[in-house]
């Protein structure tokens, strides 16, 4: 998922709409691989295997698919994988800075369609933490507007460990620590039982407005790396006025 505020929203109201099933079937199924892989096919032993279940039966993959991906995932099975995480950084159209998470088992492949990518798009390939610093890494639950008032959901969360919550939209974003995120997601959706999404995030700490030409030039650029089977989540820090994101939500 990219970004933060309007611009997370708008990739998000874009990708329910994506037919590209597949695609979306293989991000999951490499997060549940790899979780596996570090912390045991028991998702009761395994917080980030249990969020990868969780975010995985959100998306309706099927559970034959889940329990394969598991199995590539356990080391004692024959079907087992090897899938390395890499994050690269880099620059967008009007200095927006940009973070890919990705997932591959190639390294070397990825890394040349990395470069092919950002360099045919205009966009610049960094050396690593060359934009890491202005990212904070967090937890993040997104409940839609409909679940509950902005007060009760934000005396409920802070409550559970949340440590802040935004009102982006039609939906709450809700932020928390890394070591408290996988209490506050379970208490969450017991109690609201309705999750749009929830995962780990790279949270800008201050956000680059974007006119309408560097915003559509960003949003086809993103869309290129998204359809790259080995990324896994794009982040950056665009933001955009409410004028602008009407008229990209208009050309869609």
């Amino acid at each position: 998922m990219a970004g933060h505020s309007k611009f997370a929203n708008i990739k998000h109201r874009k990708g329910a709409q994506d037919k590209k099933r597949a695609k979306i079937f293989n991000r999951l199924g490499k997060e549940i691989t790899v979780a596996t892989k570090m912390g045991g096919p028991d998702p009761d032993m395994n917080p980030r295997l249990r969020l990868a279940i969780s975010a995985a039966k959100s998306g309706n993959m099927p559970n034959d698919r889940i329990a394969k991906a598991i199995s590539s995932g356990d080391p004692n099975s024959t079907d087992a994988k090897d899938y390395e995480e890499i994050r690269y950084e880099g620059y967008a159209h009007g200095g927006v800075a940009i973070i890919l998470e990705t997932m591959t088992d190639n390294r070397n492949r990825t890394i040349a369609e990395m470069r092919t990518t950002f360099s045919k798009s205009g966009a610049n390939l960094g050396e690593a933490n060359s934009v890491l610093f202005g990212f904070d890494r967090m937890g993040e639950v997104v409940l839609p507007k409909t679940v509950g008032d902005f007060d009760s959901i934000f005396e409920f969360a802070l409550e559970c460990g949340a440590e802040d919550i935004e009102d982006s939209d039609e939906f709450y974003n809700i932020y928390t620590g890394l070591d408290s995120f996988g209490d506050v997601q379970k208490a969450l959706e017991e109690k609201y039982e309705t999750i749009e999404r929830s995962g780990l995030i790279w949270k800008p700490k201050t956000m680059i407005d974007a006119d309408l030409s560097t915003a559509e030039k960003n949003m086809r650029f993103i869309d290129i790396l998204e359809d790259n089977d080995d990324v896994q989540a794009v982040f950056t820090n665009m933001d955009m006025s409410d004028e602008v994101a009407e008229k990209l939500m208009a050309n869609e």
